[in-house]
């Protein structure tokens, strides 16, 4: 028993010189890693993006709500894309098109000209919830070349959906690159997912011309490595973290965070703000980018700040 208290004392010894090393190796002699600004985020900042479109005021990801959103003071959009039965990029948040349209199935099992034909205002519904848009000329769904099109004053950005482990997901990062290089949209596009795998895909095929931004996964590090006092040991590749202002019941909007992520030139940017308080105070701590679901809020906090 001795001898086991003895082996146990010096593992325990042994693992506190570790992590005292490292701690003492990532405070004073590693070097954080200072990402290049890419063109996408040099314009005036702060950046106020409508979520989906606006997706409080109109059908989500349709032309009636990008329509919309443009009226008023917005920088551009963010967006979500999902690859259809004949490989073209529908711009659609849902595996399925029954939440949001008067059809049924997966998108994946659509043509882009089946899902052009669905009503995708058919479920939206005002403050007196009433079906103001059901059958609505623009209350249609868009493919990602159109909205590129459509909008070439605009900033998108767009997050590839798909599982990475799927067809639709294996092929989409490079049908999206594509698209962005025929419509020379490399500066005015940033290419995100939740899935970490489709971040590398789409960034080893692009060779880093186009702006990234991070996986749930590689937020959760970074915040982690900032928390721990090990954040020169962070050597992620985003451009952005775009995060929500808390998450399960842990704020990350600290100033010393998101002065952290300034440092390193990466972007500090939040969605779901939906009020004036909330965007004014996260621009005050530096963050950069806003997402809101409604774009009126847009000319509302220009206009004071």
């Amino acid at each position: 028993m001795t001898k086991i208290n003895t082996l146990l004392k010096g593992a325990f010894v042994t693992t506190i010189g570790v992590v005292s090393s490292i701690f003492f190796v990532s405070k004073y002699t590693i070097k954080p890693k200072n990402k290049t600004i890419p063109a996408f985020f040099t314009h005036d900042a702060p950046y106020i993006f409508a979520h989906r479109g606006g997706m409080a005021v109109r059908p989500e990801l349709t032309k009636l709500a990008f329509d919309n959103a443009i009226n008023y003071k917005i920088d551009g959009f963010e967006t979500d894309v999902r690859l259809t039965k004949d490989n073209q990029l529908a711009v659609f948040h849902d595996a399925t098109v029954d939440r949001t349209t008067n059809g049924s199935g997966k998108v994946a099992e659509h043509t882009l000209k089946e899902l052009k034909q669905l009503d995708a205002g058919y479920y939206f519904s005002d403050i007196n919830k009433q079906y103001v848009y059901r059958g609505h000329e623009d209350a249609k769904i868009l493919s990602f070349a159109e909205l590129l099109t459509l909008y070439p004053n605009h900033l998108i950005n767009v997050d590839l959906k798909d599982d990475p482990k799927s067809e639709q997901g294996q092929l989409a990062p490079q049908i999206m690159f594509e698209e962005i290089i025929k419509h020379h949209a490399q500066e005015r596009v940033l290419v995100t997912s939740f899935h970490e795998q489709q971040i590398r895909r789409f960034n080893d095929i692009s060779n880093g011309v186009v702006a990234i931004g991070a996986s749930q996964n590689e937020v959760a590090d970074g915040f982690i490595k900032f928390m721990s006092g090990l954040g020169n040991t962070y050597q992620g590749n985003a451009n952005t973290f775009q995060m929500p202002p808390s998450f399960k019941g842990i704020s990350l909007t600290s100033p010393k965070f998101i002065s952290w992520l300034n440092q390193r030139n990466v972007i500090p940017g939040y969605y779901d703000v939906n009020n004036i308080d909330l965007m004014q105070d996260l621009i005050n701590k530096g963050a950069h980018t806003i997402v809101t679901d409604n774009p009126e809020l847009a000319d509302r906090f220009k206009a004071i700040s």
